[in-house]
């Protein structure tokens, strides 16, 4: 019997994303018939992390300080960049330098120019790229973009989008994502980054113009961490009396237009009260629409407007169903339930099927994808301090 082909992984960051991916290389090829075996090679992290107990922990053969040093060792096929924002360009054009394909965590960069910079340089060297948006891998999700794609909500009029966590209250001391140095920007990176990229592969059309926007920050001050995060996103985090001044968004509101000529609104804030995480669209057609909220991510709600008048009403459909659904054969029977990391896994599954030259099941974005939501941040914050509309086609 011939060896499985296989895909030596690098890591680098640790924390919440660096659980998040290690759990998915560990687990893909257990459920998933993989052209290509992950190999967990080594994972980066600094000193205080202790990445020899992550590694263990984790399943890495190999633990690493020195991420420079890990992204040019031959033995490297694949560089997974799951540090900070601010880490990404740096790692990931490293890494393409020396010659490896990227997996890049969302938003592609911390600033504008890094992407444009990660973007130009994976174009010349002409590696493969991939980049974290990991809710598209949502079986519900998937299967919206199928029903646009094949015309069931006819022309789209109307998106409203929104991504709302309520974590970052006054007890929140001043971790990397409130640092604008290490994050770029606060939730309108973190959160509508993954909206516009999310009701972008649904609708399969892009956000052209920002016609009004507003950012606040509520507080402005917080205290100084001490220790490191224990897991999730601010799980474990520990304050000195020191205080600190926060440096990015709290919340960021714009309206839009896509490129068919629909309006859109969108919102992003780590504030909403009551909201641990609803990352979720609705989207209306001349023919029907859609919607979808992550807090209830096995679900698609859907209205077939063609249907006759007296049993039109909103669907609930459970995306569970294998052959159906996408991504759902390699799980569980009908409606026994995916969560958060089984996007992570059918992400990992995704990008193997890709370095091994097939086609993925549903599209994954590359650093010239992930570049596109991108300038819709940076064009939303322009629109917000300049208080005018702003051309999606003007911020290069």
């Amino acid at each position: 019997m011939a060896r499985p082909k296989t895909v030596n992984v690098a890591m680098i960051g640790q924390g919440f994303m660096g659980r998040t991916h290690s759990n998915a290389w560990n687990q893909v090829a257990k459920f998933f018939d993989v052209p290509l075996h992950p190999v967990m090679h080594t994972c980066f992290g600094q000193p205080g992390e202790n990445p020899p107990a992550f590694a263990a922990n984790w399943g890495w053969a190999r633990a690493s300080t020195n991420w420079r040093k890990t992204v040019k060792d031959p033995a490297i096929d694949l560089v997974d960049v799951a540090t900070p924002n601010f880490m990404h360009a740096p790692v990931a054009k490293a890494a393409i330098a020396a010659g490896k394909p990227v997996f890049c965590e969302k938003p592609i960069a911390g600033t504008l120019k890094d992407a444009r910079e990660m973007v130009a340089a994976a174009k010349k060297a002409k590696v493969k790229t991939f980049v974290g948006f990991n809710y598209r891998r949502c079986p519900a999700v998937a299967l919206a973009h199928k029903l646009v794609k094949a015309g069931r909500i006819g022309k789209i009029r109307h998106v409203r989008a929104l991504y709302l966590q309520d974590w970052a209250d006054e007890s929140v001391p001043l971790a990397w994502r409130f640092d604008k140095k290490l994050a770029g920007s606060g939730a309108h990176g973190d959160l509508n980054a993954h909206i516009v990229d999310m009701t972008r592969f649904v609708t399969g059309e892009e956000v052209t113009e920002i016609c009004g926007a507003i950012a606040e920050t509520f507080i402005k001050q917080r205290s100084i961490m001490s220790g490191t995060v224990a897991g999730g996103i601010a799980t474990g985090l520990k304050a000195s009396r020191k205080k600190g001044k926060v440096t990015v968004d709290d919340t960021v509101l714009f309206l839009a237009r896509f490129s068919g000529g629909a309006v859109a609104s969108f919102e992003g804030a780590r504030q909403a009260t009551g909201n641990q995480n609803r990352n979720g669209f609705e989207i209306n057609g001349t023919k029907g629409a859609i919607k979808f909220d992550f807090e209830r991510m096995n679900e698609l709600e859907y209205y077939d407007a063609t249907a006759d008048r007296a049993v039109q009403g909103w669907t609930t459909i459970m995306a569970t169903h294998a052959g159906d659904h996408p991504y759902v054969d390699a799980w569980w029977p009908d409606a026994h339930g995916l969560g958060y990391e089984h996007g992570f896994i059918n992400q990992a599954y995704v990008i193997l099927r890709v370095l091994a030259g097939k086609k993925p099941i549903v599209p994954i974005p590359d650093f010239a994808d992930a570049y596109m939501p991108q300038r819709v941040l940076e064009a939303s914050l322009l629109s917000a301090k300049k208080k005018k509309w702003i051309k999606v086609a003007s911020v290069k």
